[in-house]
Formats: C-alpha cells, structure tokens, sequence
C-alpha cells in the first residue's frame, strides 16, 4: 500500500483526482488499527479498481483535522476528486465491516 507523505487538504485534491482512491487513515500506537492492518492485502486484492493509500495520522494531523478524522482506523472513498464515502469513528473494524463499506460505495454510485 501506498504511503501517503505529509500534505494539506489542498495538496490531496491531486492525488485522488483521477479513478477511485480509498484513504486508510491509521497510526502506528493505535491497537485497532493493527487489528484491521493485516486484513488490509487481501481487501487491497479484492477491490482492484481502488488505489490504496495508508495515511499516518500523527504524520498528517492537520489533514486529518480538515477532513474531519478525528477517529482511527478510518477510511475515505474519493472518486475522480468527488468523496464517495466514508468509514470514519473510533470503533475497531473488522474486515467484513470494510468490505460493506467498500460495496456500498458500489451501490450509492448507481
């Protein structure tokens, strides 16, 4: 998975202009999201239309404030710049929790 460096809310607009790009928001401390990180290739594997990128929330606290992610492990849908969703609380999730996510994203698009 792609790591993202640190940059603005501004600076992301360039890098989920183009196809379907899923934010995983997480931090290295956070137990929960060591829960779903090893989950993480095989989810990558199954949404294949999807680029995956891993955003450390401590590296990018200020993004992460102006998108609103004030919980971890979260997860943002953009499509060609537009958000399409969001999976963003405190609650651990499990693999089949992101997979619905990421499915209903399919739905909501039709």
């Amino acid at each position: 998975m792609e790591q993202l460096p640190k940059m603005s809310a501004a600076d992301l607009k360039d890098v989920v202009k183009d196809g379907k790009t899923m934010l995983f928001f997480s931090a290295t401390w956070c137990p929960d999201c060591a829960f779903i990180k090893p989950a993480m290739p095989d989810i990558e594997a199954e949404y294949p239309d999807f680029k995956f990128i891993a955003v450390d929330r401590d590296e990018n606290i200020d993004l992460a404030a102006e998108l609103n992610v004030f919980g971890i492990p979260s997860f943002i849908a953009y499509e060609n710049g537009t958000e399409i969703g969001r999976l963003v609380n405190k609650d651990r999730k499990t693999k089949a929790e992101v997979e619905e996510f990421i499915n209903s994203l399919a739905t909501n698009a039709d």
